[in-house]
């Protein structure tokens, strides 16, 4: 049994890894950090769980120094990279942050506000996006965990890019779900203000932008990426419109992610344009397109907190330890 502990085990990312290692079988989930609920039981804070977990909050500096196998880094962005330095070399670490994602100090000083001080620690982490990079992961003992929307718009635009088949700005307008913007309420996340709300934010300037680009490997691309806020709970539901080069049939498409994404247990292909509830509560992505000759749409959606945060998480987690990959994960998509 490997030792795990969370780092920052009381938001929401914190509590999605926690469903997900109760039931993995390999692991023991031994230490959850939380500075605010410090010494109080999990139970208290996530009456869901009783019965399940038998543990108390304790602080982030117990957590990260305690002797544990794997640590997930589920912090604010700012943090993960104050508390790397202090953590064994030899420790399996999962950073579920934006701290680890960008290689350039510079760009992410742009996106993120602040500057990257742990530029050295930065280049032994990989970017954990398993379909891409599973071989790398696979001798990783850094791992920087995607953002959810980069998740979304990655998968749905590698195979054009490799292939060459974008001619021009590929225009992407994304949605998420309030659980995204995590536990504590803001003006703009709280539930009155949300419930019924649908608006945009962050034009041109989303932190996710950098690592998409970075990811695709094609600095030429032209990206206009646009996220927006809906009243779902968990989601995240993105188009990507484009011209191809060439005039393309829907079974040139088709045959094309088939090509690329066959065999990917957290793949679906749909003929039909895929819905975010269809993927809720699971690690599934699901990818669709429609075509008219040299104009392409391609949807992808995904649970934010499973595919684009714990989940690819523990599937990162998986690879790198040499579990099964589906570990944990092998639970299908909870509908109504």
């Amino acid at each position: 049994m490997y030792e795990v502990g969370i780092a920052g085990g009381s938001g929401y990312g914190g509590l999605e890894l926690i469903h997900l290692l109760l039931r993995h079988p390999q692991v023991r989930l031994r230490m959850l950090s939380s500075e605010r609920h410090q010494g109080r039981d999990v139970c208290d804070l996530y009456p869901h769980l009783r019965g399940l977990i038998d543990l108390s909050f304790s602080s982030l500096d117990e957590t990260v120094t305690a002797d544990l196998d794997i640590l997930f880094l589920a912090l604010p962005h700012g943090e993960a990279m104050k508390v790397v330095p202090r953590v064994p070399r030899d420790r399996l670490v999962v950073d579920l942050s934006g701290d680890f994602r960008i290689s350039d100090p510079e760009v992410f000083q742009r996106y993120y506000g602040f500057p990257l001080s742990a530029t050295e620690i930065q280049r032994e982490f990989v970017y954990g996006l398993t379909e891409i990079h599973r071989d790398r992961i696979r001798n990783a003992r850094r791992i920087a965990n995607p953002g959810c929307f980069a998740t979304a718009t990655i998968l749905a635009l590698y195979p054009l890019v490799r292939e060459g088949w974008i001619d021009g700005t590929v225009y992407v307008d994304s949605k998420t779900g309030s659980s995204g913007s995590g536990r504590s309420p803001s003006d703009k996340t709280h539930h009155p203000r949300r419930a019924q709300a649908f608006f945009p934010y962050k034009p041109f300037r989303h932190q996710h932008v950098p690592e998409i680009l970075e990811t695709l490997g094609n600095p030429s691309l032209s990206l206009v990426f646009q996220p927006h806020s809906t009243p779902l709970i968990r989601g995240i539901f993105a188009g990507h419109y484009l011209r191809t080069v060439s005039e393309v049939t829907a079974g040139d498409v088709e045959a094309l992610y088939r090509d690329y994404y066959d065999g990917e247990p957290f793949i679906r292909w749909s003929s039909e344009p895929p819905d975010a509830c269809y993927v809720a509560h699971s690690n599934y992505v699901d990818l669709a397109a429609a075509t008219d000759g040299h104009h392409l749409i391609v949807w992808s959606t995904l649970d934010n907190l499973q595919k684009g945060a714990a989940g690819q998480a523990v599937q990162n987690m998986n690879v790198a330890c040499g579990f099964p990959e589906t570990t944990a994960l092998e639970g299908s998509p909870l509908f109504p």
